[in-house]
């Protein structure tokens, strides 16, 4: 029940064809292929570019304890 046969997908693959026509159907497996090349080649220039500058190190803030009246303290 839960599989499709080859005479299902030549039905879904009809329909597509009479949906979208050929033309249009190559236009848009170009326009997927054209992603996806550019999608590589943005790849490729991460690896080229230069290491970006070691982040500053951290630093320390010096900070005195609250008094017992601080703590205290509501509001």
């Amino acid at each position: 029940m839960g599989s499709l046969s080859i005479w299902h997908w030549i039905i879904v693959l009809v329909v597509v064809l009479l949906l979208f026509g050929r033309g249009k159907l190559s236009e848009l497996m170009g326009d997927a292929a054209k992603g996806i090349k550019a999608f590589k080649k943005g790849m490729a220039d991460d690896d080229d570019a230069p290491p970006a500058k070691p982040a500053e190190p951290v630093r320390n803030i010096d900070h005195q304890p609250a008094t017992e009246a601080e703590r205290t303290k509501v509001g």
